[in-house]
């Protein structure tokens, strides 16, 4: 039977341990990229592998955990429930409440009523959290085993913080994720993007040219974890979407130098201020989109105390190419939210957001389509949604497609879609660390209408159907091309569009686009519907890299060709020859040197070294097609 709620950390790190879920890591451990390597290689063994604590981290007294949240199970553990859908179930009965039509169903409504009374946070007095206080010149972060997680970071980063803030105007309270990078014993960066909570106050105390408090938890138990990640509407309380998924308040004691409350079971809790005048470079980062996001300016964080409990154990995530922890944080949200993603739109069945995404890249939904124009209009109020406006793309697919199955999505997609006339080229906001962009923060956006046909909707013309020609014919056009298209490989799919990937060797003198151009015009090659430029040394077989690449390298506007029926995509990495004057960041990689020493004490360190998964390798594995690859 799941656990319903976590008091604090330890007890979850109890459970965990209890279920099986977790490793201690005995031997002694550098927070300097190794603990960073060794939570990797858990991220992406089979099912997120388990949780880790390093009981002995030579730079600091104190206990690191990683990866806690890692998996299916985990996850529903750290929220309390059976399974994902349970906790959406129960969000569902508040947004899906009629207005009551008699005193009977009033009282019907009332226990539910007093269950969001009961999830309220309160105030407490007793804080363990507190139990030991530095304040001024006793204030070292250098005691805090903070991360530095990948060899061309900026420094060492806090990565699973709670950060409290408060608006100034209307007094309502905020929890967000910001990382955190340390400058020194007593100052960080204040890593929030302009969309966030965070963000909005800040820039009411630099209307306001006063410093602006702000609080940092760090260890707190599972549900306050969670629900400083989640995209709750401006103005909701954090502590009390947490409160409901404990099904028990959380406990909140005042800071002892700040006017702010901090959950009081806390590891850790840093204290200070943001001064609304001051900024400094920040970065760079190795984030979550699997590549290094790049310096820029961010508020800095001065510290006015620090404070934690007797034995406390810090709490950090990693986040790099995915699958790694953050995926399961992110699926919490795709499946909790649903229900309210679908009061909105009651046509949504469904909606998918793939890890290759990196979750702001990629929306996928399942409608029910009852009228001409109705996947256009899903996609224009999903870029008007909240957090959803910063998705680069969106494919809508009908209600009956099982969502669950990475290959059925993909296979539909090419079977159904009419690349004339269903494909949408948008303009709008974007993520800051979509780096694809000519410019930071605003770009294109593609829409894929993927569901059948309406009656009064033009039916969809059908793409060329001829054999797939002879490995020798390919290579012609190929060569004919371009000699710096140095690979192939046709993916044995056997959807009406059919793609082939290419490698393409930049050089910085040709642009992508003068190659997608010269494609289209090969004859050799007509029987392929969709061609994909990719790096030279990207391997064309591993379906969850290529994705990876195409989800994040493209600007539609730029990098997407359509002629004919037929379409090019360039997910190459971009250079001034294609238009593209901003920095192109880096793959995250890990130093050799680092996974070299791991894997000799892989046996000491009880870890096994393991690949990535091939997440998508069922989305190509059906059809006739003979599936290869040739250098040529």
């Amino acid at each position: 039977m799941t656990k319903r709620a976590y008091q604090n950390l330890g007890e979850f790190i109890s459970e965990l341990e209890k279920a099986g879920e977790l490793l201690r890591v005995k031997a002694p451990v550098s927070c300097d990229l190794e603990i960073t390597h060794i939570t990797d290689l858990a991220s992406k063994a089979p099912g997120g592998g388990k949780a880790l604590l390093f009981e002995n981290v030579r730079e600091s007294r104190f206990p690191v955990i990683t990866n806690a949240f890692g998996s299916e199970r985990r996850i529903c553990m750290a929220l309390g429930t059976e399974s994902l859908a349970g906790l959406a179930h129960r969000i569902e009965r508040f947004v899906r409440i009629e207005p009551p039509k008699s005193l009977r169903q009033l009282a019907d409504l009332l226990p539910l009523g007093l269950d969001l009374i009961r999830f309220l946070p309160r105030r407490t007095s007793n804080a363990p959290c507190q139990e030991v206080i530095y304040r001024g010149d006793q204030i070292d972060l250098s005691i805090l085993p903070v991360l530095k997680c990948w060899p061309q970071d900026g420094g060492p980063f806090v990565t699973l913080p709670v950060v409290i803030t408060r608006s100034m105007e209307t007094g309502r309270r905020n929890a967000g994720m910001y990382r955190l990078q340390v400058f020194d014993r007593n100052t960080t960066g204040m890593h929030w993007h302009i969309h966030k909570d965070g963000s909005h106050y800040f820039q009411e105390y630099r209307r306001a040219g006063r410093r602006m408090p702000v609080a940092v938890a760090i260890g707190t138990d599972p549900a306050v974890t969670y629900a400083a990640t989640a995209p709750l509407p401006r103005g909701i309380d954090e502590m009390m979407l947490a409160g409901f998924i404990r099904k028990r308040p959380v406990q909140m004691t005042r800071c002892v130098s700040v006017d702010l409350e901090v959950p009081a079971e806390a590891e850790f809790v840093l204290e200070g201020y943001v001064d609304p005048e001051e900024l400094r470079l920040e970065g760079p980062f190795g984030d979550h989109t699997g590549y290094y996001s790049l310096v820029g300016e961010y508020p800095v964080f001065h510290l006015t105390a620090l404070t934690h409990r007797r034995n406390p154990v810090y709490s950090a995530t990693i986040v790099g190419r995915p699958p790694m922890e953050d995926c399961w944080l992110a699926k919490a949200t795709e499946r909790i939210f649903l229900p309210l993603l679908g009061a909105i739109h009651p046509e949504v069945r469904d909606f998918w957001m793939p890890w290759e995404g990196v979750f702001h890249n990629v929306v996928v939904l399942a409608i029910d389509k009852e009228y001409p124009g109705h996947a256009r209009r899903i996609m224009s109020s999903v870029w008007g949604q909240g957090q959803m406006s910063f998705s680069k793309a969106v494919a809508l697919l009908d209600g009956g497609v099982d969502l669950n199955n990475p290959g059925k999505v993909i296979e539909t997609i090419l079977d159904e879609v009419d690349l004339e006339s269903d494909i949408y080229i948008a303009e709008g906001v974007l993520d800051v660390l979509d780096h694809s962009a000519p410019d930071p923060l605003f770009g294109s956006k593609i829409g894929i209408d993927a569901t059948r046909r309406h009656p009064d909707e033009r039916q969809r013309s059908k793409p060329y159907a001829g054999p797939i020609p002879a490995d020798k014919e390919i290579e012609k056009g190929i060569r004919d091309t371009s000699c710096m298209l140095c690979a192939f490989h046709c993916p044995p799919i056997g959807a009406r569009n059919r793609p082939l990937l290419l490698n393409f060797a930049k050089d910085g003198t040709v642009a992508g686009r003068t190659i997608s151009e010269g494609l289209l015009q090969k004859p050799q090659l007509r029987a392929f519907s969709i061609l994909v430029l990719l790096d030279a040394g990207i391997d064309l077989r591993d379906y969850s890299l290529v994705l990876w690449k195409v989800f994040n390298n493209v600007d539609p506007k730029r990098d997407i060709l359509v002629h004919s029926g037929r379409m090019v995509i360039d997910a190459t990495s971009k250079g001034p020859e294609d238009g593209h004057a901003r920095p192109w960041p880096a793959d995250i990689e890990m130093d050799p040197q680092i996974v070299k020493r791991v894997e000799e004490r892989s046996k000491e360190l009880g870890i096994e070294a393991v690949g990535p998964p091939a997440r998508f390798a069922a989305a190509f594995g059906s059809g006739n097609a003979k599936a290869r690859r040739d250098d040529v």
